[in-house]
């Protein structure tokens, strides 16, 4: 047997560091004595994975909050860029955050190291210029959605389907009541999720209007009860604003937790990104909601090429959930939307089933897959 790789790896932001976290559990399956570091969060490190700067140091959103934290970014990928060359690594992965991550493995890449590239950036739906730099950056890349590696073949990208690791892990049936159990929530109730996001920008301009939606709803519904899975770290931000926007009303703050939020919840409103993907795995009816800086606003809607933001619009071409972005978002316009998702039943049941079918596509036994491709990689 050969003998188990040494990886660098850098993952940002919450989603990241669960997505590095379940690649990582595939890995070691496959090679034991596999070792990582480089950046990560919590759940990596419970995999073994040291980390010589935390994930939360990459998560910043646009471009006003990146240009505020620049300094820093490019001193601690200047710095682990010099580590990693000192001392080479069999393989690099860079999970998702490819403002961050293009420019590191392009530098590893020209210096020799082998690198992956997980999660194909949303060439598709905007910024398509960024794939000239993906094929710069990676030598291959392992693909979440069934349609990216065709896309990224004509661009001379090497690429695999793998799926998305939460699919495997999420079960196909969901398990609301052990959740609402495990969460000490009502089994009877009816549960409304606000998700407002992992990064603190998207808190400060989400959490509010997810906030007073929830009081406008529970005016309208006292019986309802509310439910914040919060990033940890964040529930410093979070708390008040909860006193500021939704004084009075009732909401359970779970620190971290979120896939049990989503299976225990009815519904949720929930920022645009990777939750909402989640979200679909639970068969939740949802609300997307996303708001920014007026400047990234402006100039990310010049960029786009699709009309939906969410990723279950964006994967089923079609608005199956309501969007509202940016000054759409109010907060009547929310509790509306989220109003009527409680009030048809064949519309919630309809969702369940087309969420079903995305399930089982992109269950894919990502670990195995992802692990496959990598060991080719490794063996070149």
């Amino acid at each position: 047997m050969p003998p188990a790789p040494r990886l660098g790896l850098v993952a940002g932001e919450a989603s990241g560091d669960m997505l590095a976290s379940l690649l990582l559990q595939g890995l070691q399956a496959r090679w034991p004595g596999l070792s990582a570091a480089g950046i990560g969060g919590p759940k990596m490190q419970a995999q073994g994975f040291k980390a010589w700067w935390p994930s939360e140091k990459l998560s910043v959103f646009g471009y006003v909050d990146a240009l505020l934290h620049l300094r820093e970014l490019l001193a601690i990928r200047r710095a682990l860029r010099d580590r990693l060359l000192a001392d080479p690594p069999d393989l690099f992965i860079g999970v998702d955050a490819p403002d961050f991550n293009f420019g590191l493995e392009t530098s590893l890449k020209a210096a020799g190291v082998k690198t992956v590239h997980f999660v194909c950036p949303s060439i598709w739906a905007w910024r398509p210029d960024r794939v000239k730099k993906l094929a710069a950056a990676a030598d291959h890349v392992l693909c979440l959605f069934p349609h990216e590696p065709a896309l990224l073949a004509q661009h001379g990208v090497a690429a695999t389907f793998v799926g998305h690791p939460v699919a495997d892990r999420v079960s196909l049936e969901v398990p609301q009541a052990a959740a609402r159990l495990a969460l000490n929530l009502d089994e009877a109730a009816t549960v409304v999720a606000l998700l407002p996001g992992s990064r603190r920008s998207e808190i400060r301009h989400i959490a509010p209007r997810l906030l007073a939606a929830a009081a406008l709803m529970h005016q309208r519904r006292p019986e309802l009860t509310f439910v914040i899975p919060v990033v940890p770290g964040l529930r410093p931000l979070l708390e008040p604003m909860l006193a500021a926007h939704a004084p009075g009303l009732k909401v359970t703050l779970v620190d971290g937790r979120s896939h049990e939020v989503l299976a225990a919840c009815d519904l949720t409103l929930i920022a645009s990104g990777t939750a909402t993907l989640e979200a679909a795995l639970y068969k939740r009816p949802m609300v997307i909601v996303y708001a920014m800086h007026w400047l990234n606003y402006r100039y990310m809607r010049g960029k786009a090429l699709l009309p939906w933001h969410g990723l279950p619009n964006i994967l089923l071409r079609d608005f199956v959930v309501p969007e509202l972005i940016q000054d759409a978002a109010t907060p009547d316009a929310i509790a509306s939307a989220g109003l009527a998702w409680l009030d048809d039943a064949p519309r919630r049941e309809a969702l369940q089933q087309t969420f079903l079918r995305l399930h089982q596509t992109l269950r894919q036994d990502t670990a195995r897959k992802a692990s496959d491709a990598i060991a080719k990689i490794l063996a070149r």
